[in-house]
């Protein structure tokens, strides 16, 4: 499995440091859009103008006139220009990464992700999973992935209920963020029209976004709704174990987008009890899960073995259960990828 040049695994390096730094350090500079003024019946009154994902221009009422909106709007001015050093940085950072190599999303995919780190959605606790999430494992661990392993169109988001005691306001309207793109989002109804929806998808693509949220209780399938993201999302099993202590990724597409994913060794072990709990007619989707785990516990296994270890440890607390689904998981990746399957067994016993 190839590697990203030395070069490149740097350069993702810096790209990543300097995004978050970014975005540690938003204020009034970082707001996109500029002050325009009004005369009516002499008297002048400002607003704030920005353009909205669609490309259309609202402008917000901010003030009269006077001394201490002046001090804001020079403010804005000097802290604008600077924001505006660091986004040309990040977006020559960004190009370089695409055109050495790294792992990139398509267009559409980047420009959802954006709209919802816009909206909040990672910085409130959400957490990219899935085929995006491996995506970008391989910028983190400097990997070029197979193409087989990564062919998807849903984009999936997990998150915490334990995170829903927010302050008023500061949420994340999902519904809304993706509604404002105007790409054509819908809710996809669900199987049980008395339950809100926990997918919103283009109609006539592929392009889809789910919503997830660890189960509490073995069977627990009604959707549960998720108050700081004004939706609803889908329990899975063992999600748990796979969102905490999530690592920050930064996508390399435009000034780049700070997202959060599954920690590597946590997303590989979670792989192999997922492939072993789709039924017979998700066969495709298990084999992809054993490929993308494969891939993940080989490249750990030679640059960073102690954090397969600790996952694994960590993964035996959940009890033995947990242990028997991912022995079956192991089983399974060794009929089908010799090499990674020999890794975990010198790991892990």
């Amino acid at each position: 499995m190839p590697k990203q040049p030395l070069e490149i695994q740097t350069l993702y390096a810096e790209f990543l440091e300097q995004l978050a730094a970014f975005e540690a350090r938003r204020d009034l500079g970082h707001l996109r859009g500029c002050f325009t003024s009004k005369t009516v019946k002499g008297a002048s009154y400002i607003y704030f103008q920005s353009t909205d994902p669609t490309g259309s221009i609202r402008q917000i009422y901010v003030g009269r006139s006077g001394p201490v909106l002046d001090k804001v709007i020079s403010e804005f001015k000097d802290k604008s220009r600077s924001a505006q050093e660091d986004r040309t940085a990040l977006r020559r950072l960004s190009s370089l990464l695409a055109a050495g190599g790294a792992m990139v999303p398509d267009g559409s995919t980047a420009r959802v992700l954006r709209a919802l780190g816009e909206a909040g959605v990672f910085r409130l606790g959400g957490v990219l999973v899935g085929t995006h999430a491996f995506l970008f494992l391989g910028n983190a661990l400097g990997m070029h992935w197979e193409r087989a392993a990564l062919t998807t169109q849903d984009i999936d988001i997990a998150g915490e209920r334990s995170m829903d005691l927010v302050l008023p306001g500061d949420g994340a309207d999902i519904p809304g963020t993706l509604e404002s793109l105007r790409m054509g989002f819908l809710p996809v109804p669900p199987f049980n029209p008395r339950h809100p929806t926990t997918s919103f998808k283009i109609r006539g693509k592929a392009l889809r976004l789910d919503l997830l949220t660890p189960a509490r209780r073995a069977g627990a399938s009604a959707p549960v709704v998720l108050q700081r993201f004004n939706t609803a999302a889908q329990p899975l099993p063992f999600l748990d174990y796979l969102i905490e202590s999530p690592i920050p990724a930064a996508i390399p597409h435009g000034e780049g987008v700070l997202v959060r994913v599954p920690q590597p060794a946590r997303f590989a072990l979670h792989k192999l009890i997922l492939a072993c709990e789709r039924g017979a007619a998700m066969a495709s989707k298990s084999d992809k899960d054993l490929r993308q785990a494969a891939q993940v516990i080989s490249a750990l296994a030679e640059e960073r073995p102690g954090d397969l270890t600790e996952a694994w440890k960590q993964l035996k607390s959940q009890g033995p259960s947990w242990v028997r689904r991912l022995q079956t998981g192991i089983k399974r990746l060794r009929s089908k990828h010799t090499e990674a399957a020999s890794h975990l067994d010198e790991l892990i016993g």
